[in-house]
């Protein structure tokens, strides 16, 4: 299978694209304290299938539009 991504929707105002947040944890590499990361990526969702603040697993895809190249696979 192909990478997966597990992330938050934060907005769907976009037709048939909802804006998908990740959080990705990782020590410092010197002062080993967790640091968050965030990352947003625009994924194609072509039901209207997700809700803001659903959490869904995102797989990529051929790139559909300029920004967007991911799309829903799985919502939890």
């Amino acid at each position: 299978m192909a990478k997966q991504v597990i992330g938050k929707v934060v907005s769907i105002k976009m037709n048939k694209t909802a804006v998908v947040e990740v959080q990705n944890e990782r020590p410092h590499p010197i002062y080993k304290k967790t640091i968050r990361k965030m990352k947003r990526f625009k994924v194609h969702n072509e039901n209207a299938e997700v809700k803001e603040g659903d959490v869904v697993t995102i797989v990529p895809t051929r790139p559909i539009s300029k920004d967007k190249s991911w799309k829903v696979a799985e919502v939890k």
